[in-house]
């Protein structure tokens, strides 16, 4: 198919619902997509291991993970962006002395730096997985980590951007924030993709409904936000579509003419 177009879909409360299922009509959606030869690809915040079964579940096998820091295009890994390793165990040790715990991430795994803290539980319940976090706070040594996260109340990362000009701290949890790699994001990713890929920027089209999406929408031209997005992130893109509740992604990708 010569009139192919590529689609960046962010995962939660974009793909999935609030209660983190994937809607039937956007499952059938993503087939009919595939079914008319366009190119899917996930474009997510989360860890490649956190959301193998949607990957399965829907055949695609092309993502950018970590919020721009690891990208899989053709089952290659085609970029990664470690963290700095010094720069992260200063900022570990910083977060100790707060009563900040840290949860370090490689491509595969993920292991805290703390037994249990009440900030951990609260806001990775909220991905209502089967995932179980591992104690373990040397995990940082010896291997590549693309994100850590870092759980504090909302505010306080202020203390850690200014002590830490090498990372950038992106909040998705009233007491957690993704710590990832100075200036990396979805839309330098997508760029990347785009570019090997050699699809044209009419032919772009990106979803998403959260804060670390919006330089996303910013960068692709067909930018279509959820309607339960964030109104930061409305106002960032082309297209408002309906709720991930009420069949958002069919609805919109029909708005945009690829249904």
């Amino acid at each position: 198919m010569t009139d192919r177009s590529i689609i960046f879909f962010d995962i939660d409360g974009t793909l999935l619902n609030h209660n983190k299922k994937l809607p039937q009509s956007t499952k059938h959606a993503i087939f009919k997509l595939k079914e008319n030869g366009h190119k899917i690809v996930f474009a997510t915040g989360r860890a490649p291991f956190m959301f193998t079964d949607l990957r399965k579940e829907l055949d695609i096998h092309d993502f950018i993970s970590y919020n721009g820091q690891y990208v899989v295009l053709n089952r290659e890994v085609i970029y990664a962006n470690p963290l700095n390793v010094q720069s992260l165990e200063k900022l570990t040790e910083v977060a100790w002395t707060n009563n900040h715990p840290v949860v370090f991430m490689d491509h595969e795994d993920m292991r805290a730096n703390v037994p249990s803290h009440p900030y951990i539980k609260e806001s990775l319940e909220t991905f209502k997985s089967n995932l179980i976090l591992k104690h373990d706070p040397s995990y940082y040594l010896g291997r590549e980590l693309y994100q850590t996260l870092l759980f504090c109340p909302e505010g306080t990362e202020k203390q850690y951007e200014e002590t830490f000009p090498s990372f950038d701290f992106v909040r998705w949890h009233s007491v957690s924030v993704d710590v990832i790699p100075k200036g990396g994001s979805k839309a330098k990713a997508i760029k990347l993709v785009t570019k090997k890929l050699n699809i044209p920027s009419e032919k772009q089209y990106a979803f998403g409904d959260g804060l670390n999406d919006i330089e996303m929408l910013q960068a692709v031209k067909n930018s279509i936000a959820m309607g339960n997005a964030n109104e930061n992130l409305k106002a960032s893109a082309k297209y408002v579509t309906k709720s991930v509740e009420d069949d958002g992604i069919y609805y919109g990708l029909q708005m945009v003419g690829l249904l």
